[in-house]
């Protein structure tokens, strides 16, 4: 998975990135057909704010994630973007074919 991050406002440090990286290794975990991450970290006012974007082979996930503090709103990010994924690879899974090995061996 290739992973870019740019901040709009907000200086991208290496430990912001770091985090950011460690972080959406869990959607890796889960799903390896995510070829594209791009994240951007913005911050306007008092309001820190995370989106990502995810490039898969037939579909694209965006998620945004808003908080008073910019590392709760990339947790928050990530768990959008997890269920997303998850979501994503619950359907493209096909779930008759095993309903039709089932009723084959019978």
């Amino acid at each position: 998975m290739q992973l870019s991050v740019t901040g709009h406002h907000v200086e991208i440090t290496a430990s912001l990135r770091a985090y950011v990286e460690k972080r959406l290794e869990k959607l890796g975990r889960h799903f390896d057909h995510v070829m594209d991450t791009h994240c951007v970290l913005t911050v306007e006012k008092l309001l820190h704010k995370a989106e990502a974007t995810l490039h898969m082979r037939g579909e694209t996930i965006h998620a945004v994630a808003v908080d008073e503090n910019m590392y709760a709103s990339i947790d928050a990010l990530v768990d959008k973007l997890d269920r997303r994924v998850l979501k994503h690879k619950e359907k493209a899974t096909d779930h008759h074919a095993a309903e039709a090995q089932k009723s084959a061996r019978l």
